[in-house]
């Protein structure tokens, strides 16, 4: 009877050869460097004073040698620190907590409904399945100007909710902060589906008195993922401004842009957008290095508007009774898909350990030599990431990544939680899955955050944050009275 082969499985943890591997080839330049090391201060030592002397004395040099090689290290010390990109810091950051007067429970989402489309109720039903199943909780909230039946979407009302949200979270960074109004250097505003006459930029320098000289910029247009594009402008704008500070101001204004009409595809960003915004200052002053929260590392910005099916999958347009609604394309998610895979491609090697690099590369190698049925290997970014701020918006969304990039249930709570206390607030919501992270007293120095974001156009957007310092649970976020709460069940259907 031929032996039995031992199972490995059973006796060998996988666990910790993959953990092994991983230590061994993220640390092979020092496990090498080390033995050579060793060796140079053996022989060192085997030397004795005279004949140490004796090679010391060898060694000739004139004046001219030693005034060029000086003049040398001093050029490329100095080309170095000149061509270093300047380090951004995010000092600190506040969001907007809606009041409970705009508390908007399923009863009350659903009786309006009833009431607006009284004439379609396979749309009332329609909009009570997607919410049932969207992960929303009872305490979202919506703009006063929705309260109204029918709604009251006028310009009046808008920039109401816009002067609301947006000072609100700017009157909490000045607080945070201790910011003055005329130390900002450098102001961005993104705001997607409304963008008056004067700008939202300059309504805030209205508001606060800013200085003449101020930078202002106002992006509208760019989805969901536009709070990371205004990082982006923030970071290539300080790296040519030095001493300087950014406050970027984060929002989505619901008011003239609640649906009234049938169309399903254009019903469901009723049922998922809700009322937030975020105000984040940034800077490139080195005395922010001491006490600012986090210093950005990475931001990769993919854009597959060249592709006309991606190009339409989010777009605002009106329906066959000429009412404008934003229509979401049934190809949304796998278009969302192609632009993650095309993001993680190019972040991917900026962040991954080389372990995880060197599996991915013998994979793709193996696919194109030997099989190309073999199936392509998942870096695992947790290797790479101690946090995840996935988009909240919505339940497929966070699903779908969770799923994609095997993430646990606790890396993908920031993003539920998020959704389920505060709806999708668009552009802001990283900052309120940031907000819940540190909430719960998670976030450590040193720690690496991935912010993933998806937006109209279509775009996926990624930046990286590395902690600065351990944070203490903050006692003025939005989560500050309902944390102990969290995290809840989210059943699959809502009863």
């Amino acid at each position: 009877m031929p032996p039995i082969l031992p199972d490995f499985s059973n006796s060998v943890k996988i666990k910790y050869v993959k953990l092994g591997y991983q230590y061994l080839v993220n640390h092979i330049l020092y496990l090498l460097l080390i033995p050579v090391m060793v060796g140079v201060l053996i022989e060192v030592l085997r030397l004795g004073p005279d004949e140490i002397l004796s090679l010391w004395r060898s060694l000739h040099f004139d004046t001219v040698q030693i005034l060029c090689s000086s003049f040398l290290v001093i050029f490329i010390a100095t080309v170095y620190f000149m061509s270093k990109p300047r380090t951004i810091y995010l000092v600190d950051y506040a969001c907007y907590k809606p009041p409970v007067t705009c508390r908007v429970p399923f009863s009350t989402f659903m009786e309006h409904s009833r009431l607006i489309l009284k004439d379609n109720p396979k749309s009332v039903d329609f909009q009570m399945r997607v919410l049932e199943r969207s992960g929303l909780g009872e305490e979202t909230c919506l703009p006063p100007a929705i309260h109204y039946i029918p709604p009251k979407p006028t310009m009046e009302a808008a920039r109401g909710e816009a002067e609301l949200v947006i000072f609100s979270a700017m009157d909490s960074l000045f607080k945070k902060t201790g910011l003055k109004p005329k130390d900002i250097d450098i102001l961005i505003v993104n705001c997607s589906l409304f963008s008056p006459t004067p700008s939202l930029s300059a309504m805030i320098i209205n508001k606060y008195k800013l200085r003449s000289n101020i930078k202002s910029f106002n992006l509208s247009g760019m989805g969901c993922s536009a709070g990371l594009i205004s990082i982006d402008l923030a970071r290539d704008i300080l790296q040519v401004h030095p001493n300087s500070n950014v406050v970027v101001v984060s929002t989505e204004i619901i008011t003239p842009n609640y649906y009234q009409g049938n169309e399903r595809a254009m019903l469901l960003p009723n049922c998922l957008f809700r009322m937030g915004g975020a105000a984040i200052l940034l800077s490139n002053r080195r005395s922010h290095r001491w006490f600012a929260k986090y210093r950005l590392v990475h931001v990769v910005r993919t854009h597959k508007g060249a592709d006309d099916i991606a190009y339409r999958c989010v777009y605002e347009q009106e329906d066959k009774e000429g009412k404008v609604g934003i229509n979401l394309s049934k190809d949304l998610m796998a278009i969302a898909g192609e632009a993650l895979k095309s993001n993680i491609t190019t972040i991917g090697p900026l962040v991954l350990p080389a372990s995880e690099q060197l599996l991915f590369l013998l994979t793709l190698i193996g696919r194109k030599i030997f099989n190309p049925k073999w199936k392509p290997y998942i870096p695992d970014f947790k290797q790479a990431f101690e946090h995840f701020c996935i988009h909240a918006g919505g339940r497929a969304v966070i699903d779908e990544l969770q799923k994609n990039l095997q993430l646990s249930a606790e890396h993908v709570e920031p993003s539920r939680m998020t959704l389920h206390r505060f709806g999708n607030t668009s552009s802001s919501s990283l900052w309120y899955e940031l907000g819940y992270i540190e909430a719960k007293g998670r976030m450590r120095r040193g720690d690496r955050v991935w912010q993933i974001a998806f937006g109209s156009g279509f775009k996926c957007n990624s930046a990286v944050w590395k902690c600065n310092r351990t944070i203490k649970t903050p006692t003025d976020s939005p989560w500050a009275d309902c944390i102990d709460r969290y995290p809840v069940h989210i059943p699959e259907v809502v009863n």
